[in-house]
């Protein structure tokens, strides 16, 4: 899996610095995080194939979090994409969408499916197949908001070619090996799957915490990720605004990510009060050592 940040900046642009907008890369497969005004611009600027793009997942309805979006959904048209395209939002979002469409009479070649997230907090799977799981979980913001949890499933278990040989295991079982199976051999002998197998990588897990005031009411929701980006829109000389504005400072981003036994914290949505962003990074790493700040063009594995 890997994380290509697009935008970085809170609110407006500022400093060089775009609105809220990331790509995830899972296979050959691209996910969008948000689409804040510029989008398509930083798209074509980091070399993201946008027609790759299967699936949008808008946090909240905050302009800087979707106005790049409209014209996003239009250029897929222009270009002549066939692919379905399935974005995940709050419930407002489509009747925005669709009076856009109606007022400039735009037709889509493609099938623009919505999938709306209920504004009452809800915590739900939003995909689910046999390479990832989309999770999305309620954070603490101003108005209705949702952060998601992007897994990359497990893959099948190694073989261990030199004991399946050893125990005359066929060719043809080693599927069923590789998805967990044990081997019995003719005389009824069990051979355990450990035996003649290793273990596969683990599952992936990126957590998006969106726009929230610091709170540790998701905590469960992202424990134990391998990477978690949480905004940090301040730093701690200006924790008062974070709290007025329902948002959260570097250090508060680090206390959640260390509450979370998260592996590694990213720091993004900056205040456009601040230019350089390099003490939000120094802020975080005091609490939580393996962070991050994030700039436009960063790529992060995971």
């Amino acid at each position: 899996m890997k994380i290509t940040i697009l935008g970085n900046n809170s609110a407006i642009p500022a400093h060089g610095r775009n609105p809220s907008a990331q790509i995830v890369e899972i296979k050959d497969l691209l996910l969008l995080i948000d689409c804040g005004e510029g989008t398509q611009m930083q798209m074509i600027k980091y070399g993201i194939k946008r027609s790759k793009i299967r699936y949008i997942l808008i946090s909240h309805l905050h302009g800087d979090h979707y106005f790049g979006l409209i014209g996003l959904i239009n250029s897929f048209g222009l270009l002549g994409r066939t692919d379905p395209l399935h974005i995940y939002c709050p419930e407002l979002l489509p009747a925005i969408i669709q009076a856009q469409l109606d007022a400039s009479s735009a037709h889509l070649p493609y099938e623009l499916h919505f999938h709306t997230i209920s504004d009452a907090g809800a915590r739900t799977i939003l995909v689910d197949n046999n390479v990832f799981k989309i999770s999305c979980f309620p954070v603490e913001h101003r108005i209705a908001t949702h952060g998601f949890v992007i897994t990359e499933k497990a893959k099948a278990r190694k073989l261990d070619i030199e004991a399946c040989r050893k125990y005359e295991i066929p060719q043809y079982f080693y599927k069923r090996l590789q998805a967990g199976d044990d081997y019995e051999q003719k005389d009824g002998t069990l051979i355990p799957n450990e035996s003649v197998t290793l273990p596969g990588p683990g599952d992936k897990v990126y957590a998006y915490c969106a726009d929230t005031r610091y709170t540790l009411s998701f905590v469960e929701d992202v424990r134990g990720a391998d990477l978690i980006y949480h905004e940090s829109t301040y730093l701690d000389a200006d924790v008062d605004l974070a709290i007025l504005r329902y948002h959260t400072t570097a250090v508060q981003a680090a206390e959640l990510a260390q509450a979370a036994d998260a592996k590694r914290l990213m720091l993004g949505h900056y205040s456009s009060r601040y230019k350089e962003i390099e003490a939000f990074e120094a802020e975080a790493k005091r609490v939580f050592p393996n962070t991050v700040a994030s700039f436009e063009g960063l790529e992060i594995h995971v």
